[in-house]
């Protein structure tokens, strides 16, 4: 009887208190953008604001670790849609991944920013909080124009906000002068809102991303340990990620000029007596 009712308690639930295997990569997608948060004030923000002596070290540590959840939750955020696409997802799948999104990409790398601002030498803790709240709004502006704007097949409308977010955290590990380092980050906020195209993750660029953000993480953990050349091999990683984010709409638009003008001369050709 008991397990009876276990049965019929299951049959009786709404389908959207169901989570997927999907959903289940969402929230850890989630949990790692909280963690990021955790990290960065437990070891960046609090032995900064208490002088603890030893607060270089730890903070090289705790920022490697709060950028590694971060790029974890970009591993989480690839492979939900995959597993929805192939299994099933659940009628909140769409809700929990922009509101995952939204602390992992959104939340995490403002937050990166703003206590950024609080412990450089050369920072402005106002102008870095402002460059971190448009960094908030500019991921909130995108997830939402996602959720209300069809595109076509195969591409994104601006800078997806998983690379928006390791593109804008890329700015600051590269340790520019402030003036540049707000530029940069403004510039990406831009770019997330902008209706420039970018390519969905699929196929081989799926495994391409994923390559990357493998080869991501060994960078930050050889320079979080002080590896030889640690600090070059982060610097050159972060550049790589910014010539990436600016040369990858390149190849968007080239291609649907290139397609454009296909279309032009079949038309012509199909004028022709």
């Amino acid at each position: 009887m008991p397990e009876a009712d276990e049965v019929d308690d299951e049959e009786e639930m709404p389908l959207s208190l169901r989570l997927s295997i999907a959903d289940t990569l969402t929230l850890g997608n989630a949990t790692c953008g909280f963690m990021a948060v955790y990290f960065t004030t437990t070891g960046i923000l609090i032995p900064h604001l208490t002088g603890n002596d030893e607060s270089a070290g730890m903070a090289r540590h705790s920022a490697a670790t709060a950028v590694i959840l971060m790029l974890c939750a970009a591993v989480f955020d690839l492979f939900d849609g995959l597993v929805a696409r192939k299994l099933r997802s659940s009628p909140m799948g769409a809700e929990l991944d922009n509101l995952s999104d939204l602390i992992s990409f959104g939340l995490a790398p403002a937050y990166f920013v703003l206590v950024y601002g609080m412990v450089a030498d050369d920072a402005h803790q106002r102008m870095a909080a402002l460059g971190a709240i448009v960094v908030l709004l500019a991921v909130v502006l995108r997830l939402a124009r996602f959720s209300c704007v069809t595109m076509k097949d195969g591409m994104f409308q601006g800078m997806p906000s998983p690379f928006g977010a390791l593109t804008v955290v890329s700015i600051v590990l590269l340790e520019l002068p402030f003036v540049a380092t707000l530029l940069a980050i403004l510039g990406t906020a831009w770019l997330m809102v902008s209706r420039v195209e970018y390519p969905k993750p699929r196929g081989r660029l799926a495994g391409a991303m994923l390559s990357w953000i493998v080869l991501s993480m060994g960078l930050l953990a050889a320079w979080a340990f002080d590896a030889p050349s640690g600090q070059l091999l982060l610097q050159t990683g972060c550049a790589l990620q910014l010539v990436m984010g600016a040369v990858i709409p390149l190849f968007a638009t080239a291609r649907r000029v290139n397609n454009f003008r296909d279309n032009r001369r079949e038309a012509r050709a199909a004028q022709l007596p």
